[in-house]
């Protein structure tokens, strides 16, 4: 059986897929590691979900990030084709799942409040773990190139757990809680 330890990081260095050494501390690393957080909250969330439709799209979701995390650990090389990389498709299997859940909730005219069942808190704050992750891939893409997908892909993926969100506390018969600067 394999070691679940290599030795190889003890100097505060860790490979990407194409075996180049870099900092743990680097911003391809920061990336990857919000990414794998994601995952990680997206599956605590699955933990809870009784909507065994939503479950199926977060599991999808897991898998997703598993793609996500592998291309930002493989560096852009001109003219040569990655092995794994978020594509077009998955950004459009976003928007799909987006505008057919969105079509089951009322609109909005104000803010809601991160609140309800908990399952939709945990949707909440896995979207803002998305958030996170863009901004970090963000940053990441001012210093290195980034396959611009990925952006998008996790910039929609934050839009899907809001709606996620709304959708569980409406199927589990929970009212949002809407913003006011005062409560009335």
């Amino acid at each position: 059986m394999p070691r679940m330890y290599t030795r190889t990081g003890n100097k505060g260095e860790t490979g990407l897929f194409s075996g180049e050494r870099v900092p743990k501390d680097s911003l391809r690393i920061e990336a990857c590691g919000e990414v794998d957080e994601l995952a990680s909250w997206i599956g605590h969330v699955r933990s809870f979900m009784e909507e065994k439709e939503v479950d199926a799209i977060l599991e999808t979701i897991q898998r997703d990030l598993f793609v996500v995390g592998a291309d930002l650990a493989t560096r852009q090389e001109k003219g040569k084709q990655r092995k794994v990389e978020v594509t077009e498709a998955m950004i459009k299997n976003l928007e799909g799942e987006i505008d057919r859940l969105d079509a089951e909730l009322p609109a909005l005219s104000t803010f809601i409040l991160p609140s309800g069942s908990k399952a939709a808190t945990l949707l909440q704050v896995a979207r803002t773990v998305a958030r996170r992750a863009e901004r970090r891939t963000v940053a990441l893409a001012h210093s290195e190139q980034v396959n611009p997908q990925v952006l998008a892909y996790l910039n929609r993926l934050s839009s899907l757990l809001y709606v996620l969100a709304r959708v569980v506390n409406r199927r589990s018969g929970v009212a949002e809680t809407k913003w006011a600067s005062r409560p009335e």
